[in-house]
């Protein structure tokens, strides 16, 4: 019996590598008889770029770029040489990906992670003001991946502390806001309620010369109930005033690409991802919007590994309805599915009802907490829970005879 162990990441506990560990450790600890592989995976949320760094042998460029309140740091994004390519349109580009032909195998790729830049995890809790935090040191990741002349830049966007539509990435590339009198807009995003114009003249050059893609891991559009103030606004910190006020912002600026550029970014899917700044980067700079888990699928080889398992295992913080909208584990169970292979979802929360959806994907789905208490009392003990079902997991397994 042969055992994939893909889980994505446990949201605020586990990276997925530690949750893949940790399943494997209890089952280890079971009596049941089995080989297996751990492939961690990741649907664009915070950790994506590490794991296609790692999958695809990438090696890490050191650089210095601006944290959300501007503040220098050292971190690094990952050069690769040739991972496949999303497909052109960039609002399906989730349902279409494509591997290089022989002829582009020489065409190298950046791999950056907004998050190591941009994130929640840069900021203190009491740091978290989402109206002046701005996306600048992803925008530097992108500049030093120009400088060293690659083909493709990959940006996965999840754990961003910013709800800025991306302006802060688009400034350190050499763009300029302005309002009516001319006048440079620098406290961003707050002041995108005075935009009037944007001034492109000074955008890099060599980002035509690029293929941009972003790897996305919700749908939300940029406004809206379910926009990326709504929606992801409080999550960095914003209070219900300050989410108007980014909305407004977002609406500004979004009234302005329309108006200027000629590209609608009011209904786009995905384009809420990071505080709008998938809208943002597809409005200004025409990138492709990519489903985080099926890009990362398609280009790090997990086909093959799937076809030498007769089970799989995956799961995250939570199982539910959501997740059956892109999310890692979905995707996980999707492609096992289509091979005809049982699948085992571990999460710490899951539906008090019946689902008939998730059962569609999922042959089991099994809460992980072995205890009742506070999400904030139970995270620590997330690797010991996912161990201890996992041992449980594996002794049903042998007692079945399976």
């Amino acid at each position: 019996m042969h055992i994939l162990i893909a889980p994505n990441a446990f949201k605020n506990s586990l990276s997925a590598e530690a949750a893949a560990d940790a399943i494997l450790l209890g089952l280890e600890q079971s009596r049941l008889r089995f080989t297996a592989e751990c492939f961690p995976v990741g649907d664009g949320g915070d950790g994506t770029g590490d794991l296609l760094m790692t999958r695809l042998g990438a090696k890490r460029i050191s650089v210095s770029a601006r944290d959300p309140l501007g503040r220098e740091r050292t971190t690094y994004w990952g050069l690769a040489s040739h991972p496949a390519t999303a497909a052109s349109h960039p609002a399906t580009a989730a349902a279409s990906i494509t591997t290089h032909s022989p002829d582009q195998s020489g065409l190298s790729t950046a791999i950056i992670e907004m998050a190591n830049a941009s994130g929640l995890r840069l900021l203190a809790p009491q740091e978290l003001t989402p109206l002046h935090s701005a996306s600048w040191g992803t925008g530097d990741l992108i500049r030093s991946a120009l400088e060293k002349g690659v083909d493709r830049i990959l940006v996965g966007m999840g754990g961003s502390a910013t709800v800025d539509g991306g302006t802060g990435i688009l400034v350190a590339l050499g763009a300029r806001f302005v309002d009516s009198d001319g006048r440079e807009i620098t406290d961003l995003p707050a002041g995108l309620t005075h935009l009037a114009a944007i001034d492109l003249k000074g955008l890099d050059p060599r980002l035509k010369n690029v293929e941009l893609s972003v790897l996305c891991d919700v749908d939300n559009p940029l406004l809206g109930p379910q926009g990326a103030a709504a929606v992801f606004g409080p999550q960095k910190g914003a209070s219900p005033q300050d989410v108007e006020k980014l909305e407004q912002a977002l609406q500004q600026f979004a009234a302005i690409v329309r108006h200027q550029l000629g590209v609608s970014l009011t209904d786009l899917r995905k384009g809420g991802t990071a505080g709008g700044a998938a809208a943002g980067l597809h409005g200004v700079l025409g990138a492709r919007l990519a489903g985080g888990i099926a890009y990362f699928l398609k280009v790090s080889g997990f086909e093959k590994a799937l076809e030498r398992a007769d089970w799989v295992i995956t799961g995250e913080g939570s199982l539910d309805e959501q997740t059956l909208k892109g999310k890692g584990p979905f995707g996980v169970a999707s492609a096992a599915k289509g091979r005809g292979l049982p699948v085992i979802g571990l999460a710490g929360r899951l539906p008090r009802e019946k689902s008939a959806s998730l059962e569609n994907y999922f042959d089991v789905l099994l809460p992980i907490n072995h205890e009742a208490a506070p999400l904030g009392d139970a995270l620590p003990y997330t690797g010991a829970n996912l161990t201890a079902t996992a041992r449980a997991v594996g002794n049903l397994l042998a007692l079945a005879g399976v």
